[in-house]
């Protein structure tokens, strides 16, 4: 169940809520901004009473355990359980993160005018600091299909603006590898063409994956890694920048921190380049002059 009136819907974050009731995490998934805020309500006896703290004790409101604001934007369950309880909480009840951003309503004209404002930049890319670009190959690099000719012998199809990207971002020196299972030589035929080390025919990515930052020298913080399907997700939970295609696998876009508007094969990559690029920008031109 989606609100008409909430305006910001992160379709990564109502996936994820899906993803928490279809595995089992959840019956009911609703919706909510953490606050630390203190809240008051009117008292019967008059004046008013702390709601959910004790006045006389007064931790610092970043000290405080973090509750939810429902806001309404969408509630996600199983219309089995719906229909039975006819009402949208019920058993094991969770709540999906939203952005401070995207947890305006639309309730009166005033808000109208709040929502537009926003609107100027609730969908500009996030910069993506890292400084190392890891990359899954089919589904990224590729759409995931693959032509086989009567000889066995497989191609696929990819994209020169990814190819583009990908140059630019070697320009800037920031270290790229391609990490991938496929044993088809058109991987490492690709990487080649690309300038990129490649790792293929690989089954434990995440070990070769964690190795491989070792002996970089990478704090794993700030290095991106980007895939599309469940044998990803090894990778995905070991960086501080885990990425996933538009398409991807749901348990993917679940783990995801940042979700590419470009399908793979099709734009993902060099997205994913000039993101990077743009927060390399950001510390010398941005909010991180020099």
């Amino acid at each position: 169940m989606v609100q008409c009136t909430s305006p910001f819907i992160d379709p990564g974050d109502l996936d994820a809520a899906v993803v928490r009731v279809l595995g089992g995490e959840a019956d009911s998934v609703f919706s909510g901004l953490e606050t630390h805020e203190f809240q008051w309500c009117v008292a019967a006896g008059g004046g008013v009473a702390g709601v959910g703290h004790d006045p006389a004790h007064r931790p610092r409101r970043q000290d405080r355990a973090a509750h939810y604001r429902e806001t309404g934007a969408f509630y996600v369950m199983r219309t089995s359980g719906l229909r039975a309880h006819r009402h949208r909480f019920f058993g094991r009840i969770g709540v999906q993160p939203v952005p401070a951003a995207h947890a305006v309503e639309v309730d009166e004209p005033a808000d109208l005018e709040l929502v537009r404002a926003i609107a100027v930049v609730a969908d500009r890319v996030e910069p993506i600091d890292v400084d190392a670009v890891v990359t899954d190959f089919d589904g990224v690099h590729t759409d995931d299909r693959a032509w086989v000719d009567q000889d066995g012998r497989e191609a696929v199809a990819v994209s020169r603006s990814d190819g583009m990207g990908v140059a630019r971002l070697r320009r800037a020196g920031v270290p790229l590898l391609i990490l991938s299972t496929e044993v088809n030589p058109v991987v490492a035929a690709r990487a080649r063409k690309l300038g990129v080390p490649v790792l293929h025919g690989v089954e434990d990515k995440a070990t070769v994956l964690r190795k491989w930052m070792a002996d970089e020298g990478l704090d794993p913080a700030r290095v991106a890694y980007v895939g599309n399907d469940v044998n990803d997700l090894g990778c995905l939970a070991l960086v501080g920048w885990p990425v996933a295609v538009p398409d991807a696998h749901p348990g993917v876009l679940a783990a995801a921190r940042v979700r590419l508007t470009r399908p793979g094969g099709a734009g993902a990559v060099r997205e994913l380049c000039e993101r990077v690029l743009a927060a390399r920008d950001d510390r010398t031109t941005g909010d991180g002059r020099k």
